[in-house]
């Protein structure tokens, strides 16, 4: 007798996803971090983005990083990371950037998901990601507030969903009024589910030395964890 259900049927395939990220030229990012010096700003936005990158490549769903940006030094480790580097054609803005990354990823894989990333986020783990981009697949449209609640870290669209990414401040309550759903902490989704996991390190963007403190209570990346073993006086 046939089984009832043939032995290689599988679960639904999760959907795949392309990530945009966007990066500054180094010597204008993280202006906010006010106490350093201007290269020790540039070192320490290199190794985030550097952590950021790499822990979108490993997440299980993401099929291409994209990262956007001017910078050589930032192309160089997106490339060795295995993301694909495009310049920032727009240059005009952080929104720009992203739907520009989102609409050359879904000219070429438009099966995917389309997602944008906070490029300052060194505590942010693959799991993480795979968690939120889940969550936004089942929901359309999702987003997952920084740590503080007002801002935006991610922005994810599903395939047949506009992506209408509204980052910058007070970006949660923009993203709430174009109709993206939140993605968090108490948090449902149409089903009654929430992420697997708590988003902690994925929420906690760095903008001050005291985010980077609570960033690093969480666990920082390899890249930024060993600049400030080589540079005890950023945290100082």
């Amino acid at each position: 007798m046939a089984p009832d259900v043939a032995p290689h049927a599988a679960r639904p395939q999760a959907l795949s996803w392309s990530l945009v990220i966007p990066v500054k030229v180094l010597a204008l990012a993280k202006s906010r971090l006010t106490g350093l010096a201007g290269q020790q700003r540039s070192d320490l936005a290199l190794a985030m983005a550097g952590d950021t990158i790499a822990a979108a490549t490993q997440a299980a769903t993401v099929a291409v990083v994209l990262v956007v940006t001017d910078d050589p030094d930032v192309s160089l480790i997106a490339a060795g990371l295995g993301a694909l580097v495009l310049p920032d054609e727009p240059a005009a803005g952080l929104n720009q950037a992203l739907a520009y990354g989102a609409a050359r990823a879904q000219a070429s894989w438009p099966e995917r998901g389309r997602a944008g990333l906070a490029g300052d986020v060194p505590s942010a783990r693959p799991e993480e990601l795979t968690a939120a981009l889940a969550a936004a697949a089942r929901l359309g449209a999702g987003f997952v507030p920084d740590a503080d609640g007002t801002g935006t870290v991610l922005y994810a669209a599903a395939p047949g969903t506009q992506f209408r990414p509204q980052f910058g401040p007070a970006s949660r309550d923009r993203h709430l009024a174009a109709g993206a759903a939140e993605i968090g902490p108490g948090r449902t989704d149409r089903n009654g589910t929430q992420p697997a996991t708590s988003l902690a390190g994925l929420r906690r963007d760095v903008d001050t030395i005291a985010n980077l403190r609570e960033a690093a209570a969480l666990g920082l990346g390899p890249r930024t964890r060993a600049l400030l073993a080589a540079d005890a006086s950023i945290l100082a």
